[in-house]
């Protein structure tokens, strides 16, 4: 019996085509994309209206599409989300930890270049997409140039190649080409509190305000500092350096300790691709011991996303922390 595959198709380069204005999100892409797999696999197809660039994702996207997930999720054997490359990571961060109890795959895809462009990533990025269903997951992933990357930890790394997404932290979890099929498979086993038939969403709020800043040598610490008071964010995350250090000026940590005070969160993630932030340094201990929260391993989307969810749920300090504890990134 055919696997029934809910294709869900947001917009992005995959599908556009070119305007006089540039590359712009196009329909023609459903007439042809899955064709060459529907032997073994049904497609029911969803074309958002409007199709958009992916730089365009909002809140409130997110929301409607976790909607559409929830009510196609029960009758299918899982979900293929064509998107564009430039926030797919922050989107499939979002889903992994917005659809808890999740136990079918969610896979994501898109390309570099637009379907019908010569040499084209695409096809090869949906075959990759297409095949992830043979591995029965319950986890959402993204398929990118023949390899399978669990969502959270994942990040696009590049717009020159093909190679666009990796995951510092945790890698591929599968190796996907024509002749060998798959391989290099090391699939993470799941905490059974983490795969259930009663799904459960964590709804993003699309007022839910995450304020990001990264700490550069020079200005930015006194711009952070001068600025924390009127930020209107209800979170904060800071990307610091290294292990998650910071300068141990006195009016910076006296304005994070007065942020945090207010009740908001301020998850510190480190700037490095593959860093994690920790009590290594000594330099370090006035902000963490500031009301901050210590992000561990969390990349920017990974980090985008649970900040999003914390608001939008109401968490506190303890509760983004089992969350991170649960996600294996403290």
């Amino acid at each position: 019996m055919k696997q029934k595959i809910f294709v869900l198709y947001t917009g992005g380069t995959i599908g556009m085509t070119q305007s006089s204005e540039g590359l712009r999100p196009d329909t023609a892409l459903v007439s042809q994309a899955l064709s060459p797999f529907s032997d073994d696999l049904d497609f029911e197809w969803h074309v958002c209206n409007p199709l958009i660039d992916s730089s365009s994702v909002t809140l409130q996207h997110w929301r409607d599409w976790l909607d559409i997930i929830a009510a196609k999720l029960p009758f299918c054997d899982g979900i293929l989300i064509l998107h564009g490359t430039d926030s797919m990571a922050y989107t499939a961060n979002l889903l992994a930890l917005a659809l808890q109890g999740l136990g079918k795959p969610i896979v994501l895809t898109g390309s570099q270049w637009p379907y019908a462009a010569e040499n084209s990533d695409a096809p090869r990025n949906l075959s990759t997409a297409v095949a992830a269903f043979s591995l029965k997951l319950k986890q959402t992933v993204i398929a990118f140039d023949g390899k399978l990357y669990p969502a959270v930890g994942s990040s696009k790394v590049s717009t020159e190649t093909a190679a666009g997404f990796d995951n510092p932290h945790f890698g591929a979890i599968a190796e996907w080409d024509e002749t060998q099929g798959w391989h290099n498979i090391c699939v993470p086993s799941q905490d059974a509190a983490d795969v259930s038939d009663d799904l459960e969403i964590r709804y993003p709020d699309p007022q839910a305000k995450i304020a990001v800043r990264t700490l550069i040598p020079g200005f930015a610490v006194q711009e952070l500092a001068d600025g924390l008071a009127q930020l209107p964010a209800h979170a904060l995350i800071l990307q610091s350096y290294g292990h998650g250090n910071t300068p141990a000026d006195e009016g910076f940590i006296r304005a994070v300790r007065d942020f945090t005070q207010q009740g908001k969160l301020l998850l510190n993630i480190s700037q490095v691709r593959q860093g994690r932030t920790a009590a290594v340094y000594a330099q370090g201990n006035a902000f963490r011991n500031s009301g901050i929260i210590n992000g561990g391993k969390c990349n920017l989307e990974t980090a985008t996303a649970l900040m999003t969810l914390a608001v939008s749920q109401g968490w506190g300090v303890e509760d983004v922390h089992k969350e991170l504890v649960r996600l294996k990134l403290v």
